[in-house]
């Protein structure tokens, strides 16, 4: 695999996963916190993304991708869950 590829797909994985992680701890921790706040944040991070008129960069857009990615998974999963 080409080491530019392979760079960005290291990164992607590396955000997607902690991502996922500070979902997990959210949830955990907060007794209070819904899947609709999730989709809420997830909402934030669509609005921010489509912002992007002057451009971010390679890395950002990598960090941007992964964590809309991994919020969108969590929030299937909790619902696949069926206690939403």
């Amino acid at each position: 695999m080409n080491s530019f590829v392979q760079w960005r797909d290291v990164k992607y994985g590396n955000v997607f996963e902690q991502e996922l992680t500070g979902l997990r701890r959210r949830r955990e921790a907060d007794a209070r916190c819904t899947v609709r706040d999730i989709e809420r944040v997830l909402t934030q991070l669509y609005i921010m993304d489509g912002a992007d008129w002057h451009g971010r960069g390679d890395v950002q857009d990598i960090n941007m991708a992964a964590t809309i990615a991994a919020h969108e998974h969590f929030i299937a999963q909790w619902k696949a869950e069926g206690s939403v």
